[in-house]
């Protein structure tokens, strides 16, 4: 079946008038109208974060760079989409730490020469605020002031607390000592210096589950609770989420919480102009079909998907194939099992996805001031669980038969993290408001096949849609049981589900494979491809999920295939 290879009218209705928006509709237009080149450098399949990244990396060096994106915007997560003309919804960057001068964002876009993207702090006396029944927590900008916090909570845990903020610390040291072996400035032999001298409890339960690291700091069901209440930022229980994962996680957001000025598709618009600016191309509605491989088993290129103006695809050559596509798509149908050898297939088979995520969008007829002083929100994220067993909270998201809105609920006003009055988000005197939960991945609970999936056609599923107004009204309600009186202000209202995320990255999740001890570290992909010019990054290779993550992946990846470049 030919794919429709327009920019369609409704996108058009979809955007909104600002400026910024403005940009990026007459970008994303001429972007898909625009003929792949015969010949690139490097073919980058997937326009997320870490293709982004990768592809103005190479550019700036002089490389020719095409990327090649089924989506009709670039930037994967880090996009907005927009409802009537006038309100912008984030899919999937809510919230970014380590933002300040000189931090990890701050490093990536000014070494390929952007200057304008501008961070707004969050609360930094509660950027992430966890509500439990009698209970509220509010984490702020710092290590020691969170270790303050959880002993003017916990007093009586002081033993467990300090053996969990000195693991924080350790694990901080040795992220900050790995990266500057990445970047060269020190040798890879100074990590075992300092894992020995400052990195002793780390590598005792490096290959641990938090679970199993708790069980040595506490018994007291509220501290875990705590400790374990940004979980929903990677989608595992914690007999199943690695340590250093979970305390990584952690760490980055104690540098600071902020929110890109206009959204998450501000990064990706810079990063993509970027590209074009050094003689790169963007081409949307332009998904890649297969991974050519040659008889030397040695990539050639790739065939685009088909579409009117093209109905056998386009072929374009390239040394280098850099996918920051599905990692599992990647391998077993762009390049094909034919092609690898057993072991890989049989390994990517088995990887397990960390579970998905439900998104209730909301315009209210407030403003974001009326949400800070009628309603009391903040420039917070707000993490909302009926009780304090993490484990129960996600049994609750697998057993059930049906897809539900069990595990609690994540809520977050993009009007509020944003410039004040800021009409980006939705018009004066009004707001948006998100409302998130963890669901199960599994297409069964759904009530639908992983046909009717690959095929799109699950959206005029009955199950499905029960299944979806269902757990939206339950979004809805807990936003009501959080702040008293906000829901009957709801303007418009509308919800994302995992298959959503499936359909516009053909075959992604949320967070890529689930980062548990067997697949996390060096048991995660590393960043060359099992086939000769083949290179690999995104969400689910060694640098971790997350626009973080994706970001320092795609930025590594680079530095790969510039030197496969000049051989």
């Amino acid at each position: 079946m030919l794919r429709s290879w327009l920019v369609p009218a409704r996108l058009v209705r979809r955007i909104c008038t600002s400026t910024a928006s403005v940009s990026t509709l007459s970008h994303s237009q001429r972007r898909v109208h625009q003929q792949p080149p015969e010949t690139a450098d490097v073919i980058i399949v997937g326009s997320g974060s870490a293709g982004l990244v990768c592809g103005a990396t190479l550019a700036t060096r002089g490389h020719k760079v095409c990327v090649l994106e089924s989506h009709y915007v670039a930037g994967g997560c880090a996009t907005q989409f927009a409802r009537k003309g006038k309100y912008r919804f984030d899919v999937g960057l809510h919230y970014l730490g380590d933002c300040q001068k000189g931090g990890v964002f701050d490093r990536i876009l000014t070494s390929v020469g952007i200057h304008d993207v501008e961070f707004i702090p969050m609360d930094t006396d509660g950027y992430d605020t966890l509500r439990y029944p009698g209970l509220e927590f509010r984490i702020p900008v710092g290590l020691e002031a969170y270790r303050a916090r959880l002993l003017d909570h916990f007093p009586e845990e002081k033993s467990g607390i300090d053996r969990y903020v000195r693991l924080l610390a350790e694990v901080e040291t040795m992220q900050t000592a790995m990266e500057e072996v990445h970047v060269g400035a020190r040798g890879k032999w100074s990590l075992g210096v300092t894992a020995l001298v400052s990195g002793r409890l780390m590598a005792q339960y490096q290959h641990a589950t938090m679970s199993h690291f708790l069980d040595s700091c506490t018994k007291s069901p509220e501290l875990r609770a705590v400790i374990m209440g940004q979980t929903g930022d990677y989608g595992l229980p914690p007999s199943e989420v690695s340590v250093l994962l979970h305390c990584g996680l952690a760490g980055h957001y104690f540098k600071g919480a902020y929110y890109p000025k206009g959204g998450g598709q501000v990064m990706s618009d810079r990063l993509s102009e970027t590209i074009e600016q050094h003689g790169g191309s963007v081409h949307l509605r332009r998904g890649v079909e297969k991974v050519l491989v040659g008889n030397d088993g040695r990539v050639l290129g790739v065939r685009t998907q088909a579409r009117r103006d093209t109905p056998d695809g386009v072929e374009v050559r390239a040394k280098v194939v850099v996918s920051a596509a599905d990692l599992s798509r990647t391998l077993l149908q762009l390049v094909g099992a034919e092609h690898l050898p057993s072991a890989v297939v049989e390994k990517t088979r088995g990887y397990e996805n960390a579970e998905g995520l439900f998104n209730t969008c909301l315009a209210l007829n407030k403003s974001a001031d009326q949400l800070q002083h009628e309603f009391g929100m903040r420039a917070a994220n707000y993490w909302c669980f009926d009780d304090f067993d993490t484990e129960a909270v996600y049994r609750r998201v697998r057993d059930e038969p049906e897809a539900s809105g069990g595990f609690g609920c994540y809520i977050t006003s993009a009007s509020l993290k944003d410039v004040r009055g800021c009409t980006h988000h939705a018009p004066a005197g009004m707001s948006t408001v998100e409302v998130l939960t963890i669901v199960p991945k599994d297409f069964s609970k759904w009530g639908v096949t992983e046909d009717e999936v690959r095929r799109a056609v699950y959206r005029k599923n009955g199950k499905y849609l029960e299944c979806k107004a269902r757990i939206e009204q339950q979004m809805i309600g807990r936003l009501e049981q959080q702040f008293p009186g906000l829901t009957k202000h709801i303007a418009f209202q509308e919800s994302t589900t995992p298959l959503s995320h499936d359909r516009f990255t053909n075959g992604g999740s949320a967070y890529g494979i689930a980062a548990t001890p067997s697949q996390f570290m060096a048991n995660r992909p590393g960043f060359r491809g099992p086939v000769e010019g083949l290179y690999l990054c995104g969400h689910s290779t060694r640098t971790g999920h997350g626009i973080a993550g994706a970001m320092m992946g795609g930025q590594r990846v680079a530095r790969h295939v510039e030197k496969a470049l000049r051989g």
